[in-house]
């Protein structure tokens, strides 16, 4: 694996780790600002990272919340720009175990400076 992939593969890994201990904190560094999110069941866009931690914020408030992890397959990074595609699949378990929702997902990535961030992703609902 090149320098590019482990860095896109740490940051997925803070990033589910994140959604798992519902730190709204550690989510904010791993998007772009712009970063757009399309959802698996309704298409429901999300917009910047602003509407996206507003939407994590409610989803950690709730009693019973869900918790989403993304698992890369394959992480396929350009040789002419500072940008990735991260392909694999996402799952949505409840804290209670209840399994909810599954399917597969693609992530672009950019790097900024020394850092990836999330640019967009978009979900598809599978199970």
């Amino acid at each position: 694996m090149n320098s590019p992939e482990l860095a896109i593969r740490a940051r997925r890994a803070a990033f589910n780790r994140a959604l798992a201990e519902g730190d709204l904190a550690a989510i904010g560094p791993l998007l772009a600002m712009q970063a757009v999110l399309v959802t698996g069941t309704d298409s429901a866009v999300l917009a910047g990272r602003k509407a996206q931690l507003l939407a994590w914020k409610r989803e950690f408030a709730a009693k019973d919340r869900t918790i989403y992890t993304r698992q890369p397959d394959r992480v396929e990074v350009s040789a002419v720009e500072p940008i990735a595609l991260e392909h694999g699949l996402w799952r949505g378990v409840t804290m209670s175990g209840e399994s909810l929702a599954s399917g597969s997902y693609t992530a672009k990535w950019r790097r900024i400076g020394e850092d990836w961030v999330i640019e967009a992703e978009i979900y598809l609902t599978l199970a």
